[in-house]
């Protein structure tokens, strides 16, 4: 059968269903599919998901010349040349080849390559291992159902709000146009990115963050940085406030945002950017126990908790347990893992913390990048988050202006770099770098993290010179002093 329209029958049989076709969905289909069973992906919306059209690709093609633009400004020989305007029909341009136009044609294509099935329609469960797509169509499951629907954007009860039809995360990375005015609400990924991306391309952007600064879930410094860089750039930052009211008169006109100070701020658009909700009130869950709306509690194999019968999965956002596509897509590796050996009757190594079947990385060695000027990059637990846990550690910071490859790379260069070891096994429990180009450097820590190599180690793991990543060396050489 051909991805494009699975060829109808009564009932349907798979051996797995997914309900889903963003990177987890895809990638959970495609393991399971590599494992020798039967595949079918329901999708309402385009195939590829949230990041390939709303989310990692556009918000990356935007911010990617705005990087190029500010790095090049730092570097002796390109500082002049550097200093004009974006070219914003460019800049969008660009943008909208990443998302290939809204169209999900390869994405098919992909899928039909790898003879997975699509069923295009809005899929709900309907009691153990069947699926119904849109009210008609039947789909049951020989072993497993995997929910991988995502998670969507939440406006918070703010009076007059919804009415005032704001940006989410969606129109903030599909804008056909540049606002003149905009103010953002939320100090997190999504809320820095945008303000850094709008305000190069020539917004006059106002950031709300409720709490006292930004990207709280990083270290403190990260959000230090990057809010003395937005100041820089001419965002206009404030802490400690709460949207009390906004107002919209009409469709498209200005809006007015109210604050809890009194103050009230005038713009042309409004991004909320304060939280996700799981897409799951629509799928059925009622029909199998479960409350919809709600987050799935899974295991480590990703086997949601209370359905009899072991056989329903939620990978990716709707588990609630790293809300990032590269997450999603490891959860799905090890959910697919987890369906084919329960599939052929192979025992699930749930003694193995680090195994093929358990998704041990959402607790202890999760990777993200902010890709704002300067990018922030993190792995594993925070200081903060590590004493919490009860670890008893040493926490080293290292000024990454004083390493040798920092400052060929800009003048100026601004960064900071912290590695959190535990010093009961002497292992790095987490490592946060922030500074310009430092995204790279992440996955080397991620492997440190993940494969809890020893410090004394890691001491042989020698860092070319002259490059960013000697920062390694300069935080070993302070921990053993």
């Amino acid at each position: 059968m051909a991805a494009t329209e699975a060829t109808r029958a009564a009932d349907e049989a798979y051996d797995v269903i997914v309900l889903g076709a963003g990177p987890t969905g895809e990638n959970v289909a495609d393991r399971a599919h590599a494992a020798g069973l039967s595949a079918v992906v329901v999708e309402s919306e385009l195939v590829g998901g949230e990041c390939s059209y709303w989310a990692c690709m556009p918000s990356k093609a935007l911010l990617r010349p705005v990087a190029a633009r500010a790095e090049a400004r730092r570097v002796p020989g390109l500082k002049d040349a550097a200093d004009v305007p974006l070219d914003v029909p460019a800049v969008l341009a660009h943008r909208d080849a990443f998302t290939s136009y809204w169209k999900d044609d390869g994405q098919v294509r992909w899928l039909d390559s790898s003879g997975i099935d699509l069923v295009r329609g809005h899929g709900r469960l309907a009691g153990p291992r069947r699926v119904v797509v849109d009210g008609a169509r039947v789909l049951t499951a020989r072993h497993a159902v995997a929910v991988c629907t995502g998670s969507r954007a939440v406006l918070p009860p703010v009076p007059g709000l919804a009415e005032a039809r704001p940006w989410t995360s969606r129109e903030a990375t599909s804008a056909k146009a540049v606002p003149g005015r905009l103010v953002v609400v939320g100090g997190g990924v999504v809320g820095v990115e945008m303000a850094t991306a709008w305000r190069a391309l020539g917004s006059s952007v106002t950031l709300l963050v409720r709490g006292d600064g930004l990207l709280p879930r990083m270290e403190p410094f990260a959000g230090h940085l990057v809010a003395e860089s937005l100041a820089e750039a001419g965002v206009f930052l404030r802490t400690g406030v709460e949207v009390r009211e906004v107002r919209r008169e009409a469709p498209g006109g200005p809006v007015t945002v109210l604050l809890d100070s009194g103050d009230e701020i005038v713009a042309d658009e409004l991004l909320i950017a304060t939280g996700r909700s799981p897409r799951t009130e629509d799928i059925g869950l009622d029909t199998v126990g479960l409350t919809p709306g709600s987050w799935l509690d899974v295991d480590d194999s990703l086997r949601v908790t209370g359905v009899t019968g072991g056989w329903l999965y939620g990978v990716g956002d709707v588990n609630h347990r790293a809300l990032l596509t590269h997450q999603g897509k490891y959860q799905a590796r090890i959910a697919g893992a987890a369906i084919s050996a329960r599939a052929r009757g192979v025992p699930i190594l749930e003694s193995d913390r680090w195994g093929a079947h358990a998704a041990t990385a959402d607790r202890l060695a999760v990777p993200q990048v902010v890709f704002t000027d300067p990018e922030a990059a993190s792995v594993g637990l925070t200081a903060a988050a590590a004493e919490q846990a009860g670890y008893r550690t040493r926490v080293v910071d290292q000024d990454l202006s004083a390493v040798a490859g920092a400052s060929l790379y800009a003048d100026g260069y601004r960064g900071r770099a912290r590695m959190v070891v535990d010093l009961d096994r002497e292992v790095l429990l987490g490592a946060t770098f922030v500074g310009s180009g430092v995204a790279e450097l992440l996955h080397s820590a991620t492997v440190a993290v993940a494969g809890e190599v020893p410090i004394e180690r890691l001491w042989h793991a020698v860092p070319s010179y002259p490059t960013i990543s000697e920062a390694w060396l300069r935080l070993l050489e302070a921990y053993r002093g």
